[in-house]
């Protein structure tokens, strides 16, 4: 505080210094040569409503503006009309094209336009993009942004949001529309101006004039600068001590300083005095040394004040808690009573798996809609605290394979209950054993493609997410769904074990770091026989490695599948499948076979189904899940992961 003070008063005290400089950055744009106005917004140069204030031979008719009703502003490019909301001295902010009701998120075609001679999108936009399968594009180091809603009240966390600053996939020159290749369905956009943190919604576009004109384009005292998303274009900015825009046919650059607690520019600022300057000078020479010894006093009081040691602040811990809760349970908050009358008082008839992970119902809400519930009963504050962290962290993940979160409920004292969307097909376990009343079972296509997916979002969980993130129970009863084209969906993440891999936990327990990774891939394995046969092996496993081992694998296939009846490929499918479960069993312990190991190995084999045979409506949908992320396009890819018995 004393440097920030001591440095205040010097720069008040130094004329075109940075604290003009500061004050230049915060002043209000000047108005263009005709003090042109529409609404609220004053036109700045090189915009105009009147052709007469502009440089014809510079800018031709591109910065033209319309004014209806002298109150909209409108910007006009090609066919299209975009409402101007704010403008920028880089840049102006614009509505959707055609945008009259409120929407929180638009089409990705709905703004088409993606550069001109003149205009280009610009990166300081944050775009928060809606159903997207493919989560690998979302960066989190926006999520802390203010970014209200099209109604102009809070819009609350984003589920997936893209600075374009960060160009690692979108780049100048592109549209919105490159976010398709994501399974992105619609998005929304703001700009945050920067050293804030607080959103305007809209799309900012940069300006420039082209840099290739004979004619002299920027005033005295101003820089040419280029600009970073029009190709070849230019604008001028204004030197230290300076305002305006900078353009020899616009306002130019004034010249700014500080009279009498305000901002001023241009002819006050001429000759103004400078004996209150020297007077600060002064004053500033007076209180430095008392302010030096003030904080050394008070530094060394600091130093001398006893620590007091303390354990886990129950207070703090309640209030971070809920902090965590309403930022994990992003999308809806259920009441106990919601969700008791929806499960029949969590009845054992509606109870779907009681494992690790907590227990999980089968429920439906008063408007009709299937829900799965997750009961999970925390010891104490901390596992609260550490399963809210799980959950936000699941609910950020994007992926056609997890099982839609709905929201949360906690009004129990520790139990926590997270509510899932119930996929149309129910569960796994009832299709493989037959208790949905349905007369055939899987077919082995089906079932192999279960199990791709199944591999596939669980190696992207626990290798293309930071930290990643474990199942540590996995089972085909309430934690594997399927949905109406039986595709998996998957739910039920250990919330109480330390499954986000950091090993900070881990090593406090005394466990093995790479024990819940480990656990994944054995529990997989068992998963596998499960599809194979048909038949739970969660106990005795080794009778059905036996029987593999013995070669006498048919008698462990499921009847329905009609083994000897298949053709030779499929039997030697099944045959591959049993071997990976095999090596899962076996060695997935230790280590020695991961989830990337078994993806790789699962795909491949599903891909060779795909192309050998038609390429049905599920086969496309099944080739889309594989290239959801680069680590599965690398596995479908890669010769070397292609299975030799």
């Amino acid at each position: 505080m004393l440097v920030q003070l001591l440095l205040t008063l010097f720069c008040l005290s130094q004329p075109g210094n940075g604290f003009q400089q500061r004050q230049q950055i915060q002043s209000p744009l000047l108005p263009n040569p005709c003090n042109e106005k529409c609404g609220n917004l004053r036109i700045p140069f090189p915009f105009h409503l009147n052709a007469s204030c502009a440089s014809v031979s510079i800018i031709s008719n591109a910065f033209h503006l319309s004014c209806l009703n002298s109150t909209t502003l409108f910007l006009h490019i090609n066919t299209e009309t975009y409402r101007v909301l704010e403008f920028f001295s880089d840049g102006l902010l614009v509505d959707f094209p055609g945008s009259s009701i409120c929407r929180q998120y638009n089409d990705l075609n709905a703004f088409g336009f993606q550069g001109n001679a003149y205009f280009g999108i610009s990166a300081d936009n944050v775009i928060g993009l809606y159903d997207c399968e493919d989560s690998s594009l979302c960066k989190a180091d926006c999520e802390t942004n203010d970014l209200p809603g099209c109604d102009g009240k809070g819009g609350g966390a984003l589920a997936c949001c893209y600075p374009l600053s960060d160009h690692s996939i979108w780049h100048s020159g592109d549209g919105f529309s490159s976010f398709s290749k994501f399974g992105c369905r619609g998005f929304s956009s703001w700009v945050v101006p920067r050293g804030t943190n607080t959103g305007k919604r809209g799309v900012k576009l940069e300006w420039a004039v082209p840099g290739n004109t004979s004619e002299r384009v920027c005033s005295n005292n101003a820089d040419v600068v280029n600009a970073t998303t029009v190709e070849a274009g230019v604008r001028c900015s204004c030197q230290d001590g300076f305002v305006g825009d900078g353009f020899a046919n616009g306002a130019g650059c004034l010249k700014s300083c500080i009279k009498e607690g305000k901002e001023a520019y241009g002819q006050e600022c001429v000759n103004s005095p400078r004996h209150s300057q020297r007077k600060l000078v002064i004053v500033a020479g007076v209180l430095a040394p008392v302010f030096i010894l003030a904080s050394l006093f008070l530094f060394l009081c600091i130093l001398k004040r006893p620590v007091k040691p303390g354990g886990f602040d129950l207070d703090q811990a309640h209030y971070h808690s809920t902090i965590s809760f309403r930022k994990a349970c992003r999308t809806r908050l259920f009441s106990y009573r919601e969700l008791d009358d929806a499960t029949r008082a969590f009845e054992d008839g509606q109870k779907l798996v009681d494992g690790t992970n907590g227990t999980i119902y089968a429920g439906v809400l008063g408007d009709g809609s299937h829900i799965a519930v997750q009961k999970v009963q925390c010891e104490n504050e901390r596992d609260l605290i550490h399963a809210l962290s799980v959950i936000e962290l699941l609910s950020a993940v994007l992926h056609r394979n997890l099982a839609r979160l709905l929201g949360c409920c906690i009004e129990c004292g520790y139990t926590l209950m997270v509510v899932y969307q119930y996929p149309a097909n129910g569960t796994l376990e009832e299709h493989l054993h037959h208790s949905r009343g349905t007369k055939f079972g899987l077919d082995w296509y089906k079932r192999l493609t279960i199990a791709a997916e199944t591999a596939s979002v669980l190696a992207y969980l626990q290798f293309e997410i930071s930290p990643p993130i474990f199942h540590n129970g996995l089972k085909s009863s309430g934690y594997i769904f399927l949905d109406v084209d039986f595709s998996v969906k998957i739910a039920g993440f250990a919330l109480l074990s330390p499954s986000l891999g950091d090993g900070s936990n881990l090593c406090n327990n005394g466990e093995n770091p790479h024990i819940h990774k480990n656990n994944d891939v054995y529990d997989f394995g068992l998963l596998l026989l499960e599809i194979i046969s048909g038949s739970k092996y969660v106990d005795s496993p080794s009778i059905a490695l036996q029987k593999i081992k013995s070669g006498k694998l048919e008698e462990i296939v499921d009847p329905s599948l009609y083994y000897h009846e298949q053709p030779i490929y499929r039997r030697e499918q099944i045959e591959i499948v049993a071997d990976i479960a095999t090596r899962c069993l076996l060695f997935g312990g230790d280590g020695k076979i991961g989830m990337f190991d078994v993806a790789r190995e699962l795909v491949h084999l599903a891909k060779e189904s795909i192309d050998g045979g038609s390429k049905t409506k599920k086969g496309s949908a099944l080739e889309e899940t594989f290239s959801n992320s680069s680590l599965l396009q690398m596995i479908s890819m890669s010769p070397d992961s292609i299975y030799v018995p």
